[in-house]
């Protein structure tokens, strides 16, 4: 059947229905009575990341239209990915938090379907029990390991590292975006681990952009690399990718479906995914990442000058080292003379028209990012959150 032009509302250069057959253009979350929102806070998943771009959602599309058999989608897809960013294999994931459960299974069973059976009961299996990360690095998404049924074991210093390692150590964990938060950084963790023959896994969830780090992590030595696919890459939310070492990679498919009996069974990702995956990676990797910066430079601009006018308002803008590494705008105030807190000001973004969603908050600041903005709702926002400082400033 051929399919009709678009004939629905265009937002950030996607038709809200997409290709469509005859059907009448529904609202679906007016319908549902749900309100969207300009999203000036970031890619939290809790906001449903970010949009996929238009390419990404032609092959979402074209995927819904045959059958294809999973395993093989997933080893072809995985071959490409692997030969645009330079590593021995790839699979796509269910976000990035089931790349970290599966590569941490596939270390612990290695290609045997009978141990990825026994997780994550480990007792009397012959299979290891530990992982270790600095514990500098928490955070609460660690427990995608713990569903694996180790036990997490913190260190500090070199020297906790090195008395750390024993028999029962499955891998070491390495959380990128606190990487100067801690004691051990890169190459001295990737050194003690490679002298013991330790496999080694970073968590880079949200550190795309800059580009390079698709490929950087693999270059530096880690086994495993673990990315987000509905962030910065602007392709499925519910996607993920485990990058690395062919052995481990491999091993990590042995719990992922369609395999049943096994803890990866709930981590489903679907043909539609998988290649939108697939064309997220190839488009991110043509895109010109420069303009995209001075773009989002330009907007974050246009809303620092906006509120130039305030008095007892102030700003710096900055780009974070590691994960979401963009420009961000910090906004703070004299409550003296801004008689408002950032979670009432977070407040009425939310509950006016359109909804508006930013960072931050609590006494005196909010934080805005532009990066997911369609462009020109940087308008809206620079314009609705100085409407809001002035009349708390009157």
């Amino acid at each position: 059947m051929a399919l009709l032009p678009f004939a629905s509302p265009v937002t950030n250069g996607i038709p809200q229905n997409g290709y469509v057959s005859g059907l009448p253009y529904r609202d679906f979350f007016k319908e549902l009575g749900l309100r969207t929102f300009i999203n000036a806070a970031g890619t939290y998943t809790s906001m449903t990341g970010s949009l996929m771009i238009p390419e990404v959602l032609e092959a979402y599309r074209y995927a819904t239209k045959e059958y294809v058999m999973l395993d093989e989608l997933q080893d072809k897809v995985g071959e490409r990915i692997a030969s645009l960013l330079g590593c021995e294999a790839a699979t796509v994931t269910s976000g990035a938090a089931s790349a970290i459960t599966l590569g941490t299974a596939g270390v612990l069973t290695g290609p045997d379907p009978e141990k990825a059976a026994k997780l994550p009961h480990l007792e009397n299996t012959g299979m290891k029990t530990e992982v270790i990360m600095q514990k500098a690095h928490y955070i609460d998404y660690a427990h995608a390991i713990l569903n694996c049924g180790v036990k997490l074991v913190y260190v500090n210093t070199r020297e906790e590292l090195e008395q750390a390692i024993n028999k029962n150590t499955a891998m070491y964990y390495f959380v990128n975006f606190l990487n100067y938060e801690g004691q051990i950084q890169w190459d001295e963790v990737l050194s003690v681990c490679q002298k013991h023959n330790i496999p080694t896994m970073i968590d880079c969830a949200a550190d795309v952009p800059p580009v390079e780090n698709l490929s950087k992590y693999i270059r530096m030595g880690f086994d495993m690399v673990c990315f987000s696919g509905g962030k910065g890459l602007r392709g499925p939310q519910s996607a993920g990718l485990l990058l690395g070492k062919k052995k481990f990679i491999d091993a990590a498919r042995v719990s992922a479906p369609p395999r049943a009996n096994t803890i990866g069974r709930g981590m489903k990702v679907n043909k539609e995914e998988i290649l939108a995956m697939m064309v997220a990676i190839e488009s991110y990797l043509t895109r010109d990442h420069e303009k995209e910066l001075r773009m989002w430079e330009e907007q974050i601009g246009l809303i620092n000058e906006s509120l130039k006018p305030v008095e007892g308002v102030q700003t710096s803008v900055d780009v974070p080292l590691l994960a979401n590494h963009v420009p961000t705008l910090n906004i703070s105030w004299d409550v003296k003379k801004v008689k408002i807190s950032g979670d009432r000001v977070k407040e009425i973004l939310r509950n006016g028209h359109p909804s508006i969603e930013i960072a931050g908050g609590g006494e005196n600041s909010v934080s805005i990012t532009t990066w997911i903005l369609v462009p020109g709702e940087e308008r809206i926002v620079a314009g609705r959150i100085t409407d809001i400082l002035k009349k708390a400033a009157n």
